[in-house]
């Protein structure tokens, strides 16, 4: 993109991802997001060397959170931080274990971070949500095309449709990912999670701890679709499946119910309040 180019615009309000990216649901399928990503053998490279996820998940967690509601409710300083993201990865380089070379805003690398989040949110959306109507799906994958401009991602490097899409998304499967060292450590049951840096939260860490590796560990699997887990490897068992099921049952009944101060992130919150405030 050209210095002098006019920044791209966020999603509209109103849309698609306005209604879904800050409701809390979509927490439950980032762990499985991230594990598709760092699949790929450079993403994962790149994470293992350069990531803070081992000794700062929580601050890690909550600037890559913040970062996604901007690109989304951040109006004018959406696109700024697309740029501050893009900075931030130019220093991302490396070697992969098999002795590639890699970088992380190497076209290729950079989009499938992105694009990860479509079948992700798509597939875990029919376990927590109704499934989107064919013109919905339509809608959120052009809706998540406009974020990738702000992060800085050409349309040469991104499938423009959905019907473009899944032949791409089939290919990478098939011949780039697979399963490593970072895919084990996120997914494992057992995987040493430093505590918060909250007082009350560090006292009781230790009993803590176990059930939210645990929980961690089975949605990252559990909301991978079927085709992304038999690529990397992962084993899901009926039992878990069924598991994942009644669990879903609770968070459909109960999301939709909370009131929009509990259900709603805050960010998201004032945003959409503001955009009903407006004349």
């Amino acid at each position: 993109m050209k210095q002098h180019d006019p920044d791209p615009p966020p999603p509209p309000p109103g849309g698609i991802l306005w209604d879904t990216a800050g409701d809390i649901r979509s927490l439950l399928a980032l762990p499985a997001a991230f594990v598709l990503q760092v699949a790929h053998p450079a993403v994962g490279a790149g994470v293992d060397d350069h990531s803070v996820f081992r000794t700062d998940p929580w601050g890690r967690g909550q600037r890559s959170l913040t970062s996604v509601l901007l690109w989304v409710y951040g109006g004018e300083v959406a696109a700024e931080e697309g740029r501050r993201l893009r900075s931030l990865h130019r220093t991302i380089q490396g070697t992969d274990p098999d002795g590639r070379r890699y970088h992380a805003l190497t076209p290729a690398y950079y989009a499938w971070v992105h694009a990860t989040g479509y079948p992700v949110a798509r597939y875990a959306r029919r376990y927590f949500a109704r499934p989107f109507t064919p013109a919905e799906d339509e809608q959120f994958y052009a809706e998540w095309l406009m974020v990738g401009r702000i992060l800085g991602i050409h349309d040469r490097d991104m499938p423009q449709t959905t019907e473009e899409f899944w032949p791409y998304y089939r290919k990478v499967l098939a011949q780039e990912v697979g399963r490593n060292a970072v895919v084990d450590e996120l997914t494992a049951r057992d995987r040493a999670v430093p505590a918060p840096d909250h007082f009350v939260l560090r006292l009781l860490w230790p009993a803590l701890r176990p059930a939210l590796t645990r929980a961690m560990a089975f949605l990252s699997v559990g909301l991978l679709p079927p085709e992304a887990r038999e690529a990397i490897g992962l084993p899901w068992t009926p039992r878990q499946e069924r598991r994942l099921r009644r669990f879903a049952v609770l968070v459909r009944l109960l999301a939709p119910r909370l009131p929009e101060r509990l259900r709603y992130l805050p960010m998201a919150r004032r945003a959409r309040l503001r955009g009903r405030s407006a004349p």
